[in-house]
């Protein structure tokens, strides 16, 4: 009886793939293809050109919210000055003052510099957010790009400040650890053809 279920079922699959997929050639009729409405309002919910950016130096949920919804060209003048206090403010939080990052820029320089979310590429240079010598000159799928960010806001001059440091030498760390998440990159190896996803982690 379930044999009989079964050969039925077969039969009637064969028969609908059957009528989807033939035509009559005499008529000139392609296959039927599916259409896809488009029509309708869209609207951009987030934007990840530098992943972490936002989260850091956004003071507020507003601001976070206003920043993933405007387009890149207009971000710097609006978000820049913002970007600018939040990254002050996360310095004086700890008795500190913004110290000039390893790449030499002060704080009104790389505000402005991430305050339009555009990942930048540059065509005769290696792509890497950051290998060692050269620095967001596009992105890998294997590069650190949080860590990137965050010694760049706060790693001062040798891109190792806020490392858990103990400045007065009595056992206890006064400043955070915050030029890395934590999360290594390590053995990462993601596929070299799309979607470029790699073996799940055991």
């Amino acid at each position: 009886m379930k044999f009989n279920n079964i050969k039925h079922i077969v039969a009637s699959l064969f028969l609908t793939i059957g009528l989807v997929s033939c035509n009559n050639d005499d008529e000139g009729v392609g296959p039927v293809v599916p259409s896809i409405d488009f029509s309708g309002t869209f609207a951009q919910q987030d934007q990840m050109g530098r992943p972490g950016i936002n989260t850091v130096l956004s003071g507020t949920s507003e601001i976070k919210n206003n920043f993933n919804v405007t387009i890149p060209s207009e971000q710097g003048a609006t978000f820049q000055p913002l970007f600018l206090d939040q990254a002050v403010a996360l310095h004086d939080a700890f008795g500190t003052t913004y110290e000039t990052n390893i790449l030499g820029l002060d704080a009104p320089t790389l505000t402005t510099i991430l305050a339009s979310d555009v990942l930048q590429v540059a065509p005769n240079a290696p792509t890497t957010y950051f290998d060692g010598t050269n620095v967001l000159t596009g992105r890998t799928l294997t590069d650190d790009v949080i860590d990137v960010s965050l010694i760049l806001i706060f790693g001062g001059e040798n891109g190792d400040r806020f490392n858990g440091q103990d400045l007065d030498n009595d056992g206890t760390p006064d400043l955070p650890i915050l030029v890395t998440d934590g999360v290594s990159n390590a053995g990462e190896t993601p596929l070299n053809v799309f979607p470029y996803l790699e073996v799940p982690h055991s």
